[in-house]
């Protein structure tokens, strides 16, 4: 058997590991697919009518940056879980088993883009419930679901990195917690322009912003170009990023 077919079969394995060990934890299952509902429901039910959007109706503009959202609260299970195989001895495990090592992060990366692209589908699932009415058409769908999965896999990619470098598996969830503030801190939930000085700054140029931008563009049938090639340079970087630094990291411990 070749080396890559070996490298494909195991990394498979890892996968199935690590879709089991999801399924089996509920409080993955709900900071990752349920929570991001219920911020959903409090933001659009609770403080919509508060918010000012124009003429679009509040879920319209709420839903993109919901979207990236649900993507951010999965990652803090990612770091755990890698820190834990790392500390644990797991990683010793699989390296007297002969499994190829590569495998080991990129069942952690593809079980983490798969966990966030069902949490987007029932963030979308629950938003056309509320009445969420996009004017994409089928090429408009196809971008914006490419882009869910390329931030998906840049952020997992980033989180194990993060996962592999922290000291402690409470140590890697916490250095999480600023990729799940930044959409809060974007214009996910409203508009930059109306912030304040200094807040506003931070949200028109932090990484999150363009993607939700040409999410929103995709989704009313009407992308912004700059926005787009901005979402794509940043996902970008956190994927290169996140690999060089995973790997090196990987090495170094393992």
């Amino acid at each position: 058997m070749s080396t890559v077919t070996t490298s494909v079969a195991d990394a498979a394995i890892m996968l199935r590991r690590n879709l089991k060990h999801t399924t089996r934890n509920p409080l993955v299952l709900f900071n990752a697919v349920l929570f991001p509902i219920v911020i959903m429901l409090m933001f659009v039910w609770v403080f919509g009518g508060a918010f000012d959007t124009g003429e679009r109706k509040y879920i319209d503009y709420a839903t993109p940056g919901l979207l990236v959202m649900a993507i951010s609260y999965g990652l803090g299970s990612t770091a755990t879980a890698v820190n834990s195989d790392m500390t644990k001895g797991i990683i010793n495990r699989f390296k007297v088993m002969d499994v190829s090592r590569g495998s080991v992060l990129t069942g952690h990366v593809v079980v983490t883009t798969v966990r966030c692209l069902v949490a987007d589908a029932a963030i979308l699932g629950v938003a056309f419930a509320m009445g969420f009415d996009p004017g994409a058409s089928a090429l408009d769908w196809l971008g914006a679901i490419g882009l869910l999965v390329l931030l998906s896999f840049a952020a997992g990619w980033l989180t194990v990195a993060v996962g592999l470098a922290a000291k402690t598996a409470e140590s890697a969830g916490l250095a999480t917690v600023p990729l799940i503030m930044l959409p809060f801190l974007s214009s996910a939930f409203v508009p930059a322009d109306t912030m304040g000085t200094g807040v506003r700054q931070f949200a028109q140029y932090q990484p999150f912003t363009p993607v939700i931008e040409t999410l929103r563009g995709l989704l009313e049938g009407d992308p912004s170009r700059g926005d787009a090639i901005a979402a794509g340079a940043w996902c970008a970087g956190f994927a290169l990023v996140g690999y060089v630094w995973a790997v090196a990291t990987f090495k170094k411990r393992a």
